[in-house]
């Protein structure tokens, strides 16, 4: 079951069928996939990932959610945690946070409040004393100066780099906060 969140101005609620066409348009998008490759997904790969999203929840307990507003159920974009097996990575021992927003979405702010709640989620969840997740990494392309903004807002800061599909990345982390 994939919890619905609210923060201020955003709803974070589980993906549905009916956000694929939106997914698939912003996965598509130029602006978009600068920072992840430079080339526009397929269909297929956004079905892909759409499936991703779901089958996260499904197998871990925790995903990405879809982010709408709460008086406009349209897909903004998409926010939350994955565990990514990357081929020539080590693992990261702990999920990655990752967003990505349609282009019309972005620059408002919404990707920053997105994030903190998602983390806010995962900071109150606990197995037994220890939240869920200790700690938290983002993988961030160095010239994304907005998700690095995001991701500095949000409590990460940068602990190395890696190279992944032949670009560098810098690699961000966040130890998890215990709820009040």
């Amino acid at each position: 079951m994939v919890p619905t969140l609210r923060s201020e101005r955003l709803v974070l609620r589980a993906h549905r069928l009916d956000d694929f066409e939106r997914l698939a348009a912003m996965w598509a998008h130029p602006v978009v996939v600068t920072h992840f490759g430079g080339k526009p997904f397929n269909r297929e790969d956004s079905w892909n990932r759409l499936l991703r999203y779901v089958g996260h929840w499904q197998m871990l307990g925790y995903g990405l959610w879809a982010v709408t507003l709460p008086h406009e159920d349209v897909h903004l974009g998409d926010v939350g945690f994955l565990h990514g097996e990357r081929d020539g990575l080590a693992p990261f021992g702990c999920p990655e946070a990752a967003w990505s927003f349609h282009p019309e979405a972005q620059g408002q702010g919404y990707a920053s409040e997105a994030v903190a709640c998602a983390l806010a989620w995962a900071d109150r969840q606990a197995v037994g004393p220890q939240p869920l997740f200790g700690r938290t990494v983002a993988m961030i392309n160095p010239p994304n100066a907005a998700s690095i903004a995001v991701a500095r807002r949000c409590g990460f800061a940068i602990t190395g780099e890696a190279l992944y599909r032949d670009e560098a990345v810098g690699l961000w982390e966040r130890a998890a906060r215990p709820a009040p």
